[in-house]
């Protein structure tokens, strides 16, 4: 594979990052959460106006039909500029696990919807601490009354229009699509460390819901690879991320005197910035060849975005800390940018789960080829 982007692909990052570098500035992120706002609803409005939320969609439903490698190059941009938006929740998870589990009708009457920005959807896997290697049955259940059960945490439940929720339906794992705007559904904001990524609580008590019925595979199986899908994406966003981080702590570095000498001028100063490039690199590399998986249907898709996982992970725990050790004191304050990087690499470190989950995944892939 080529590991250099095409020219269309440059063009769609260039878009993307003059979108992002003008709306999502550090100065709209801190107002954003002075006034405890759930999304940066202009910036979503312009990126459904270029096409970036429906990148990935077919176009048969209302997207431009791109690969997972676009998709990818967006969310680049996205973690690169700490975005304050439910783009993994809708673009990337709910959109994914529509596509690959929905009937025709659904499709039609939802995807459409997620790709103009018109709703907003969100994938609800979880119901509080858990296993996530080995999940039991979730205790929600959807039988002919309806859906009842309470999830958590759920990315952007308490503003979303429509959840994909997993359920247990006459004994086995199901999805169920729930409309959020109906009345009886209970929601409850929860305290989040990220505050531009905010989750719920949802509990239902016999509410209205549609089983996702499932063309090609089953439930356990859409499941398994739409997480899988978001984990490969959201290595580019950390990927994004760990850049800025870097870039930022070698300008602070060129700017700060200490003892009459710029801090950047110290060895330890530059190891520090040298190790974090080589992770950037390296976890740069695995995502792109990730992607190309996904796009090509590769037989070692799985192993691919498990070590792209976890080299992200690594990149981006290792940008943050040492972001914030290179600006010292200053770094630790509201109005120095180094916080919204740490709490987005916190964040997105156990969104998916951890190293140690992502490297079972990648043992036991290895011994299955």
């Amino acid at each position: 594979m080529n590991f250099d982007l095409s020219d269309d692909q440059k063009m769609l990052a260039e878009q993307a990052n003059k979108l992002l570098a003008e709306v999502s500035t550090p100065d709209r992120l801190r107002q954003l959460i002075d006034e405890k706002a759930d999304y940066d609803q202009v910036l979503w409005q312009n990126l459904a106006e270029l096409g970036f939320l429906g990148a990935a969609i077919p176009e048969e439903f209302g997207g431009i039909g791109m690969s997972a490698m676009e998709l990818a190059v967006v969310a680049e941009e996205v973690g690169r500029y700490n975005a304050a938006i439910p783009f993994v929740s809708s673009v990337v998870q709910a959109a994914k696990i529509i596509e690959l589990a929905g009937t025709q009708k659904q499709k039609e009457t939802w995807l459409p919807r997620i790709a103009s920005g018109e709703i907003i959807a969100t994938l609800s896997t979880h119901e509080g601490a858990g296993d996530m290697q080995s999940p039991p049955l979730p205790q929600c259940r959807l039988d002919s009354n309806g859906l009842s059960g309470k999830k958590l945490p759920v990315a952007d439940g308490h503003y979303a229009h429509l959840a994909v929720v997993t359920c247990q339906h006459q004994g086995k794992l199901a999805l169920a699509l729930v409309d959020l705007t109906q009345d009886g559904i209970q929601k409850t904001q929860l305290s989040s460390f990220d505050e531009l990524r905010p989750f719920a609580q949802l509990s239902f008590d016999q509410t209205p819901a549609e089983l996702l019925e499932l063309d090609d595979c089953d439930s356990q199986q859409a499941l398994y690879k739409t997480l899988n899908y978001a984990a490969a994406i959201i290595a580019l966003e950390q990927i994004g991320g760990t850049e800025t981080c870097l870039y930022m702590a070698r300008d602070y570095s060129l700017e700060r005197q200490i003892f009459g000498r710029k801090l950047g001028s110290y060895q330890a100063i530059k190891h520090k910035l040298a190790q974090v490039y080589v992770k950037l690199e390296i976890a740069r590399s695995n995502a792109m060849y990730a992607t190309w998986c996904l796009a090509n249907n590769a037989s070692d898709t799985g192993e691919a975005i498990a070590v792209s996982r976890l080299s992200a992970l690594d990149a981006f725990e290792t940008a943050a800390r040492e972001n914030l050790q290179v600006h010292g004191g200053i770094g630790y304050t509201f109005e120095a940018n180094c916080h919204f990087y740490y709490r987005r690499e916190r964040l997105l470190a156990g969104l998916l789960g951890g190293k140690s989950l992502w490297s079972d995944k990648l043992i036991n892939a290895v011994k299955a080829a």
